[in-house]
């Protein structure tokens, strides 16, 4: 129970972080002087940096050490954090953005994620698996929801203190990457029960197969969300219908407390229709609600359009991550839970650029199209691959 409490309170951190930095890293490079293209470049630079240290842990988190690992990574993205925000050029953002793995998607999806996804599962019984997940990301939510609600205080500094544009954005940057300190602190004090049972075993052929399978179709899944980023959303609403900063931050506040009752709906449906099929039969409608988005007249109703399309786009977060470890045995979880987001944080990271330049060449609602029509492929995919599939809690 210490550790889950300790985990619990690092994805809040780190939530909070990841909900700030998502809505003002476009709008922050773009006062910077940053075109759509080199904004979507950075944000693909940052998610190459969590991929690369998704890689790294999948290799060897458990031989060096679970919260070994997770300290590093929690010091690393608060030097590449605090790098981006005085870097002047596209080149140095970059770099900073891959050295700190600043993640544009709004939600926290990055390299520790995959260690906090394989320690999770030995708090808790398996009947009680599902739960454990949906309430860690209910309180990621709340993080992500705070930090988004956050984003409007550049707008106040400039309004009460009379900051320019540029100092108030880059001390709200500052303060994100500030946040990875605290989270060093907490993962500092696990205990040993957090670490792998058996770290020198190797998986077994049956498990890699599975794992291989259904990364295949996460990949597609992570294509499409690289679409979607926060970040890119974010200038979307901006150049689309002129919304300000703030009316952005409260429009993804709202967005985050949706996303975090879903996912204790999703555990209580998982336990009656199933983890797969809770998790197709709630994102299908949610990527049908994204593509309306593109027709909103104003944006008040782009607004309500894109509320609905959250109260269910994050019900298979929890139910995936469950299915996941439910199909693996535990000493398979850190490279169950290691390759399955490695192949998403890749899909993540090459999307975005592609998505830059369609918006700076098309149209600027082209990404959500096309992020909308490859979520629905990757979902008929799954259902038809995994239905079948009984997961701990189903058996018997």
């Amino acid at each position: 129970m210490r550790d889950r409490r300790i985990l619990y309170a690092v994805a809040f951190l780190r939530a909070l972080a990841t909900g700030l930095i998502g809505v003002l890293l476009a709008l922050y490079l773009a006062a910077r002087g940053f075109d759509p293209a080199e904004i979507g470049g950075v944000v693909t630079a940052g998610l190459l940096g969590a991929a690369a240290a998704a890689l790294a842990v999948v290799r060897g988190g458990d031989r060096i050490g679970r919260r070994r690992c997770l300290v590093v990574l929690s010091l690393l993205a608060f030097a590449g954090g605090t790098a981006l925000a005085f870097s002047t050029d596209v080149p140095a953002a970059a770099a900073a953005a891959f050295l700190g793995m600043v993640n544009g998607m709004g939600r926290d999806r990055g390299a520790a994620l995959i260690l906090d996804q394989a320690i999770l599962p030995s708090t808790s019984s398996g009947a009680g698996r599902t739960m454990v997940f949906a309430r860690y990301n209910v309180v990621q939510d709340a993080g992500h929801a705070l930090g988004a609600l956050l984003a409007g205080i550049p707008a106040l500094t400039r309004s009460l203190l009379g900051w320019g544009e540029i100092p108030s954005l880059r001390g709200a940057v500052v303060f994100s990457a500030a946040l990875a300190l605290a989270t060093a602190v907490l993962y500092s004090r696990l205990s040993g029960a957090a670490e792998s049972p058996r770290p020198g075993e190797s998986v077994s052929p049956g498990s890699r197969r599975v794992v291989f399978k259904i990364s295949a179709l996460f990949a597609l899944d992570s294509v499409a969300g690289g679409f979607l980023t926060a970040a890119l959303l974010s200038y979307f609403f901006f150049e689309r219908f002129g919304a300000s900063g703030a009316a952005i931050g409260v429009l993804f506040f709202s967005a985050r407390v949706m996303n975090a009752a879903s996912h204790l709906g999703a555990a209580w449906l998982a336990s009656r229709i199933g983890l797969v099929r809770t998790m197709v039969w709630t994102h299908v409608p949610s990527s049908l609600l994204l593509a309306t988005v593109a027709f909103a007249p104003n944006f008040p109703v782009a607004a309500v359009l894109f509320l609905l399309r959250e109260s269910l786009v994050e019900m298979d977060v929890p139910t995936r991550q469950s299915f996941v470890m439910a199909i693996v045995p535990p000493s398979a979880r850190t490279f169950a839970a290691g390759v399955t987001h490695l192949v998403r944080l890749g899909g993540w990271a090459v999307a975005p650029v592609f998505a830059g330049a369609l918006m700076s060449g098309p149209s600027l609602a082209v990404p959500l199209f096309v992020g909308a029509g490859l979520k629905i492929a990757y979902d008929i995919a799954l259902y038809f691959a995994f239905r079948g599939a009984k997961p701990v809690e189903s058996e018997g």
